[in-house]
């Protein structure tokens, strides 16, 4: 008997309704959040930096997907890839075998890291980190994991104990006895491991809630203080891996800096298949792994799939073969530049900080009366809402999707795929330059969306 399903006529007789789909059986708040911000846009196709509505109209993408998207939408070496191994039939998960896939991805992974030596495969980021701290407890034998304050790690629970909101935390506990330091305090970093409890600590390299760097030197000297204390350094690379910093990984921006676990995701997909992968030195893969009794103590049952092997191997052969890392770093340098030489024209723009394809815009308030009165009303509904207020026509009038970095944030994030170059960096710059004119002038469409802004905030308390 032969099934048909016929997936171009399926979207084609339902696709108009996927907003009312979403909000029946799915997360009801978040067509209700689009249809306020004006959000609720209808994209037909995509590719690298762009997507394209029924019209015809391009939009560029300046979000990535969260970072998934490193090498833009539907890259043809990565499509390639994916057809070819579903066309090859493989006998895949068996799990009694050992197929190729998994082992050649991990080399090409670790040629990037050379002072580690294993790769855990698993399916997304958040559970990269938890492989990472279930194998830092298990290895140190020891239970606390330490965590920056706005850090963001996840959201399962365990990686939920390592984050630095407590807009994400609140409700959801008992978590795990985990503890927030600042970010950059080497002293708090020095009291809580005298305590002798301290399995790790783990750190992004650059924050994504806000794009906050530690001061110079702090990695190294962090990794100093956890060595003598028999603790061990997690990096988590998931959002700002694999070239997004302009370099491989973001802790390589600092010298003499060497992880003993580092977790990825996101861009190795290539946008298509989810993966996680958690990288480690070999004691302590050999210590959680340590008898053929203890085969199957951490594993996951995706991990490793083919068609997720597949996409990464495909995504590194792109980076290495189109110098990925190398533009994000230029053309990041350049965006960024582009970007504070705007600060002294504009009092609401207070700040641009970040590195390669990474990017934070900081809003802050201004000096004159007029906008200072402004500034302080939409301060007083709810934090974050000017810095919305920008992101909205981005997309309404230039066509270009961007994210507010956080909640209760006056920043944006600019994180899109690395692909992008000076076009679109001239794109965005004359873009962000309107709105802030129209900011600055005091009046306009701008401050009248605001007011909307102001009442949803003052609904949602």
């Amino acid at each position: 008997m032969t099934t048909e399903f016929d997936l171009g006529r399926l979207l084609a007789e339902r696709g108009a309704e996927r907003y009312e789909l979403h909000g029946k059986y799915l997360n009801h708040q978040l067509p209700r959040m689009l249809h306020t911000i004006g959000f609720d846009k209808v994209y037909e196709r995509g590719e690298g930096a762009y997507f394209w509505d029924a019209d015809g109209n391009d939009y560029l993408d300046m979000l990535a997907g969260f970072g998934v998207m490193g090498l833009g939408r539907h890259h043809p070496v990565v499509r390639k890839a994916l057809h070819d191994v579903l066309d090859a039939q493989l006998a895949d998960l068996t799990r009694f075998d050992c197929q190729p896939l998994p082992g050649l991805l991990a080399e090409k992974l670790l040629a990037h890291s050379p002072h580690l030596d294993r790769v855990f495969f698993g399916n997304s980021g958040t559970e990269a980190v938890e492989t990472a701290l279930k194998f830092a407890r298990y290895a140190t034998g020891k239970p606390r994991v330490l965590y920056c304050d706005h850090a963001f790690h996840g959201l399962t629970t365990g990686s939920l104990s390592v984050n630095g909101e407590s807009g994400f935390r609140d409700g959801f506990a008992p978590l795990l006895p985990d503890t927030a330091v600042p970010l950059g305090d080497l002293d708090a970093l020095a009291r809580e491991l005298k305590k002798g409890d301290v399995a790790a600590l783990v750190v992004e390299p650059i924050q994504g809630k806000g794009v906050h760097e530690p001061p110079p030197g702090y990695l190294r000297a962090a990794q100093e203080l956890l060595r003598k204390h028999k603790a061990l350094l997690i990096a988590d690379e998931v959002q700002t891996g694999l070239g997004r910093t302009g370099d491989f990984y973001a802790y390589q921006h600092e010298d003499g800096v060497e992880p003993d676990l580092v977790c990825v995701a996101k861009a190795l997909s290539g946008g298509y298949v989810p993966v996680g992968a958690t990288l480690g030195k070999d004691w302590i893969f050999k210590k959680v792994y340590s008898s053929m009794d203890r085969v199957l103590v951490h594993s996951a049952s995706f991990g490793s799939n083919a068609q997720a092997m597949a996409a990464g191997l495909a995504v590194l052969s792109v980076m290495e073969n189109e110098q990925i890392v190398a533009n994000a770093r230029v053309t990041g340098d350049l965006l960024r530049s582009r970007l504070t030489a705007l600060i002294d024209k504009y009092e609401l723009l207070a700040d641009v900080r970040g590195r390669g394809l990474m990017i934070g815009i900081e809003f802050g308030r201004p000096k004159s009366l007029k906008l200072r009165g402004r500034w302080t009303m939409l301060q007083a509904a709810r934090k974050g809402l000017f810095a919305q207020m920008v992101v909205v026509p981005l997309l309404q009038r230039h066509r270009i999707l961007t994210q507010v970095s956080g909640d209760h944030l006056e920043v944006i994030k600019l994180i899109p795929p690395l692909v992008v170059g000076e076009k679109e960096v001239d794109r965005f710059a004359d873009a962000f330059t309107d709105v802030m004119d129209d900011a600055h002038s005091g009046s306009g469409l701008m401050w009248d969306f605001s007011k909307t802004l102001v009442k949803q905030a003052v609904a949602n308390r």
